[in-house]
């Protein structure tokens, strides 16, 4: 049988200053392949600077029907971006999160929620008036949001935003834009993702 995956998200799930191949949805199948899995190549409904409203509003302009055997949500840098507070971002989450757990066919173990990365370790953070520590703080909290929501759902949750962090020592972690993750960052964050996928796809081995 062969199982299909739907990831959404922004940038960091289509994989902005990376090739198509490079970017964490298209490693992860890749690793799903070479243990035996059959899986169809990603689904993805993301873009660079969407919001979780902007997300959402795309799913439901998708018209996706047929439930996926894996769900992947990563959202949520922008909404920060853009200054919205957490408790706008709480409001925005948690139903976007209801809608990918339908996708899911309404199956918590088929739904892995993947933590916010922080751009402010990044040098594009540099010229953001906020500041590095701020905007790192501003990250937590939104992200003990997302865990909370995610963990509620009784969803996996994948924190991938202490890797992100190690791009304020290493270059080679950051795409050519010093903004968005290199191949190298997303096969990092893919060593944590392919458990997690892993063990959604056996629980539903026949």
């Amino acid at each position: 049988m062969t199982r299909r995956f739907l990831a959404l998200g922004d940038s960091y799930t289509i994989g902005e200053g990376v090739e198509a191949g490079e970017r964490w949805p298209d490693q992860l199948i890749r690793g799903l392949r070479d243990r035996g899995m059959t899986i169809d190549a990603p689904h993805i409904v993301a873009k660079t600077g969407w919001t979780t409203e902007e997300l959402a509003s795309a799913i439901e302009r998708s018209a996706l029907r047929r439930p996926f055997d894996i769900v992947s949500l990563l959202v949520g840098v922008n909404d920060q971006y853009r200054g919205l507070g957490v408790a706008e971002y709480e409001a925005r989450f948690s139903p976007l999160l209801g809608r990918a757990l339908e996708l899911a066919a309404s199956d918590p173990r088929r739904l892995i929620v993947v933590s916010i990365p922080d751009w402010g370790a990044t040098p594009f953070a540099a010229r953001d008036p906020r500041g590095r520590a701020a905007i790192a703080t501003e990250i937590d909290r939104f992200n003990v949001v997302t865990r909370r929501l995610a963990v509620a759902a009784q969803a996996a949750y994948v924190d991938i935003t202490r890797i992100s962090r190690q791009a304020a020592h290493d270059s080679s972690l950051l795409a050519a834009d010093g903004l968005h993750p290199s191949a190298a960052m997303y096969a990092q964050w893919v060593d944590l993702l392919l458990p997690a996928a892993l063990a959604v796809l056996d629980a539903r081995s026949p």
